[in-house]
């Protein structure tokens, strides 16, 4: 078996990525010995500021996971992740999979769509219409 494939993290799974991706991808190489690990930035996807770090997918390619259920999985994932998960981190999509699973099926899942936004720009929406009904009533 080769060593481990450890992807960066980027706007697809390579790149250099910020801090807090170095660090995830540090802990979950700590804690579960990936065989395979992708980690993602979507945080410009997210309506953040530039360069802001909140918004992350994982996958993971894990022996540790052999046995157990898709929650256990992700328990451990936040496990490990607990620290950022109570700070920078604000999201995170997490996919766990034994090698054998990966085997079978080496393809990451696409990052979920943005569903939300700021509530800075939900304010602005909402100011916007407001102007715009004022203007149609001149």
């Amino acid at each position: 078996m080769r060593g481990p494939l450890l992807a960066a993290a980027g706007g697809a799974m390579g790149g250099a990525g910020g801090p807090l991706a170095r660090a995830i991808r540090a802990k979950l190489t700590a804690a579960l010995q990936p065989t395979h690990l992708e980690v993602r930035d979507d945080s410009p996807r997210h309506g953040v500021p530039p360069g802001a770090e909140t918004h992350f997918g994982v996958l993971v390619v894990s022996e540790s996971f052999s046995g157990l259920p898709l929650l256990q999985r992700h328990r451990l994932v936040h496990e490990a992740l607990r620290e950022e998960l109570a700070g920078p981190l604000h999201a995170l999509q997490v996919t766990a999979r034994t090698p054998q699973q990966w085997q079978r099926d080496p393809r990451a899942p696409p990052a979920p769509p943005c569903l939300g936004g700021s509530k800075r720009d939900k304010r602005r929406g909402k100011e916007e219409e407001e102007e715009e009904e004022e203007e149609g009533r001149q």
